[in-house]
């Protein structure tokens, strides 16, 4: 499939049968015709429930479903009436309002290179318009969003009064951050703070319920992490590469006070659980896209966005849902139905729990799972499968696309961002929270108009470079050597490698576009 691009135009033109052709890259929904009706299916549901008793008079709306033991019927739920589809010529404007064209990102702790990447990612392969001074108000065509939203400090914290205003002062100072609050990019991407109370609340079906599972609240996969009491967000400064620190000393190995994973070893499970209950929040009340943050967007969503129905993408080889990507439409019955299915499994909204909510209820149907190959190519060549014609690049670990192997090191650099998963919507690099994507330049490097933040980032690595070189000369068992007080020249820059890596070449390709030295993937150049 991905040879072929899912059968989408990326190759060279160069077929020469009758039998094969070329196919549009892009299809977008024809705005001026009447779309084809198809037939309803005649095929019936086999019915969920056993037959009632024959003979009884008195009829009861619940006879015939089987009564767990022990268990309380649910209450009587008001459902929002079935979608009806309703064909792009018929919205008076290019954007549907009942499904708004919005990706959603989850975050904790400090602003790091991995949401920045999502986020050029967004700008560099999606429809949004900065080819163009102004965008037109007759477009036919939907311009999409980035909602990036921020939890600011430990997934278990209360925020402050004054978490929005601290929210974005700290955006000003992170050299990651920063760039995206330029005024050319205030249309398409948001930054929006999360509070875990206000959004709960904003669930109809649980906001009565969920404060008694408060000492519960992070559970994945029905293990709990316990917590007693709300961890009260202590006063936030600003370090030198502008991300907020606790002015308490907070013991940073108790995983209650983690503010994202620095390592391996101090991974923030809180966090990675919040999120996993924070997409079903955040689809099902403004509805649109979520993606984890170690996604990296590969091309235009248009024909995923024409599509109305709900879905998320297949685990591997495992017939089971990975919510990485996860469509829902606002306000919807499997909304309600997931909720209300989580509050009684002590709102666990682990992926695999998921998929058995779906299965046990008959309900698969409605969350489609889509072939892992649109969004995780990688992902059976890591487990052993899919080798014998596998996907490029090849991979056979997800640490492949930091550190490419050597017999394979020549293709980043010499493909480039095209031969990357080629006809892939997005890759998913599973974690890594701690990996540079490129070492030899970890900052952002986009050009003079940015030099600000590039200049702050650069400090904050010259002086972790000090700290290293001090640390290592004190525990030198030499004769002592002098601690230095500046870095030489050959000292403060790395060297790029012979061959750069996957991840350095993706990242520099988005750079280059954002200071206006290439295009973005479908020959657009960037309108300051």
């Amino acid at each position: 499939m991905l040879r072929l691009g899912g059968g989408l135009d990326n190759g060279e033109r160069i077929r020469r049968d009758s039998k094969t052709t070329d196919w549009r890259y892009i299809y977008v929904e024809d705005n001026t015709t009447s779309p084809a009706v198809e037939e309803p299916s005649q095929q019936e549901q086999a019915p969920l429930y056993r037959k009632p008793v024959p003979g009884r008079k008195a009829e009861d709306p619940n006879d015939g479903l089987v009564k767990k033991k022990g268990a309380e019927w649910e209450p009587h739920l008001n459902l929002p009436a079935p979608l009806v589809h309703r064909p792009a010529h018929s919205i008076p404007t290019a954007c549907d309002p009942e499904n708004p064209r919005v990706y959603h990102m989850f975050w904790t702790g400090p602003f790091t290179d991995k949401p920045y990447l999502a986020m050029m990612s967004f700008l560099f392969t999606q429809n949004t318009g900065l080819h163009l001074k102004e965008w037109p108000t007759d477009s036919h065509v939907c311009r999409p969003q980035f909602w990036l939203w921020i939890n600011p400090g430990p997934a278990a914290a209360v925020p402050n009064p004054s978490a929005v205003h601290d929210m974005f002062e700290q955006l000003k100072l992170s050299p990651w951050a920063s760039p995206f609050l330029h005024p050319r990019f205030k249309n398409v991407i948001h930054f929006k703070l999360w509070n875990t109370t206000e959004q709960l609340d904003g669930i109809p079906e649980i906001k009565d319920e969920w404060r008694e599972l408060r000492e519960s609240l992070f559970n994945s996969g029905g293990h709990i992490i316990s917590v007693k009491k709300p961890v009260t967000s202590a006063a936030a400064s600003t370090s030198e590469n502008g991300t907020a620190t606790a002015t308490e000393k907070a013991d940073e190995d108790d995983m209650l006070n983690r503010t994202g994973s620095k390592s391996s070893s101090s991974y923030d499970r809180l966090s990675v659980i919040l999120s996993d209950m924070a997409r079903f929040v955040l689809c099902h009340r403004f509805g649109g896209i979520y993606l984890d943050a170690d996604t990296i967007l590969l091309r235009d969503w248009e024909e995923l966005w024409g599509w109305k129905g709900a879905f998320a993408y297949r685990w591997s080889r495992l017939e089971n849902y990975n919510t990485a990507v996860l469509r829902m439409n606002k306000g919807s019955a499997l909304g309600t139905f997931l909720f209300r299915t989580a509050l009684k499994n002590g709102l666990d909204f682990h992926p695999m729990t998921v998929s058995r909510y779906t299965a046990d209820s008959h309900l698969e149907g409605l969350l489609l799972r889509l072939p892992d190959a649109l969004f995780d190519a990688a992902w059976l060549n890591t487990e052993n499968y899919q080798r014998d014609r596998p996907p490029q690049p090849y991979f056979t670990e997800f640490g492949d696309f930091f550190d490419t192997p050597a017999q394979n090191s020549a293709a980043p650099h010499a493909l480039g961002f095209h031969g990357f998963f080629r006809g892939s919507y997005s890759y998913h690099f599973h974690n890594f929270w701690w990996k540079p994507f490129d070492p030899a330049r970890n900052f952002p490097d986009l050009g003079p108009r940015f030099k600000a933040g590039e200049d702050i980032a650069r400090a904050a690595l010259r002086k972790e470079k000090m700290q290293a070189l001090a640390a290592q000369r004190r525990s030198s068992t030499g004769p002592a050597l002098p601690i230095p007080s500046a870095l030489d020249d050959e000292d403060e820059d790395e060297h790029d490698k012979t061959d750069l890596d996957w991840s350095a070449v993706i990242k520099r390709t988005f750079e280059a576009y954002i200071r206006g030295e290439r295009p973005n993937m479908y020959g657009e150049w960037i309108e300051w």
